[in-house]
């Protein structure tokens, strides 16, 4: 058996680099050498137990990841020994209420790569045909890896059917506020607004979108900042982004402050992973008829990502804070966790 090398969780909080066997493909499936994997918040959770016991140890995490095929399947008739590819990580049952009716993302049982099986933190990754899209040759490998992340924004604007025209805050300029972003300025040209508390998150994104507004919520009322912006009508459609927030004295959490953000018939679209509830006072949301839909995975936006890296619309070079070898995907998560206003995205350089 031919071995590789891989970054595996060999016990919650610990990763280490080590040689482990490398896979086998079936007629189906092609053979992947990873260029470039990024950790996502999701795989933070992973790494500290979280996720347990979806995520039982050892195994090799990675669910944002992206490479060349080295080999193919009999059976594979679309991709070629040498395409450049994004791997869609998800895989849904197909016999679930959800499935049945075409809405994948909310499959009961959703499985995704790297969290619910071995991921793409390897050298070498097996992926069936179905979950491949090639990446034009002149795309850069590292931005070809963030094609899952930004898939997220782009799945969260089409959920919120953001058009041309709206007005939009996103509560939470982290990984995917940030994708949020980029998606949603490819839809409307017109106000945006970036609700955070974390100063140099905000900053990462002001030099590459000048006509963004960014409010910091430890300094200003963010609900009195929004109104002054829109002249007191509110945005048309608001994004929580959020997840685990900070309790400030005098702040609302952040899917109340999206509620109390948007104008009458106006929508909220939640995205944020925490655990703890968030309190709301529904004759807001129910005084304005508003909507709240929520965000999960994506649904097929990989060709939308794909396409407007080709157009040159998005901006990921501004999501990437460091790349380092996956031999020092440890410290990669201390980084994270311990600076997390100093950094996005930390991808992991295979090839």
């Amino acid at each position: 058996m031919k071995k590789m090398n891989a970054a595996v969780l060999t016990e919650y909080g610990k990763i280490e680099w080590k040689e482990v066997e490398m896979p086998v493909i079936s007629d189906n499936e092609v053979l992947v050498k990873v260029s470039y994997g990024c950790i996502c918040g999701s795989d933070q959770h992973v790494f500290k137990g979280e996720f347990h016991p979806r995520t039982p140890v050892p195994f090799i995490p990675g669910h944002e990841f992206a490479g060349t095929i080295t080999e193919k399947g009999t059976n594979v008739k679309s991709l070629n020994v040498g395409d450049k590819v994004a791997v869609d990580p998800i895989i849904w049952c197909g016999k679930c209420p959800a499935c049945e009716i075409g809405h994948f993302p909310a499959c009961t049982s959703l499985k995704l790569v790297g969290i619910d099986l071995d991921g793409g933190f390897s050298e070498y990754m097996k992926v069936p045909e179905s979950m491949i899209y090639k990446v034009p040759a002149n795309i850069p490998d590292e931005h070809a890896a963030l094609v899952e992340v930004l898939s997220i924004g782009f799945h969260a604007a089409n959920r919120a059917q953001v058009k041309q025209g709206d007005t939009i805050v996103i509560w939470g300029a982290g990984k995917v506020g940030q994708c949020i972003l980029q998606a949603v300025r490819t839809k409307t040209s017109n106000t945006i607004i970036i609700v955070d508390i974390l100063e140099k998150r905000l900053n990462i994104s002001k030099n590459a979108y000048p006509d963004v507004h960014f409010i910091d919520a430890s300094k200003v009322n963010p609900i009195d900042k929004i109104k002054e912006i829109t002249n007191n009508r509110g945005v048309d459609i608001a994004f929580e982004a959020v997840g685990h927030y900070v309790d400030l004295q005098g702040l609302v959490n952040p899917v109340r402050g999206c509620v109390q953000s948007i104008r009458g018939a106006g929508k909220v679209c939640v995205l944020g992973l925490s655990s703890e509830p968030s309190a709301l006072v529904m004759k807001e949301l129910i005084w304005k008829e508003g909507t709240i839909v929520a965000s999960r995975v994506s649904h097929g936006e990989f060709a939308e990502t794909i396409k407007n890296l080709v157009m040159g619309t998005l901006k990921p070079e501004i999501l990437i804070s460091d790349i380092l070898h996956p031999s020092k995907a440890q410290e990669a998560f201390k980084m994270l966790e311990t600076e997390p206003e100093k950094h996005l995205k930390i991808l992991l350089k295979f090839a």
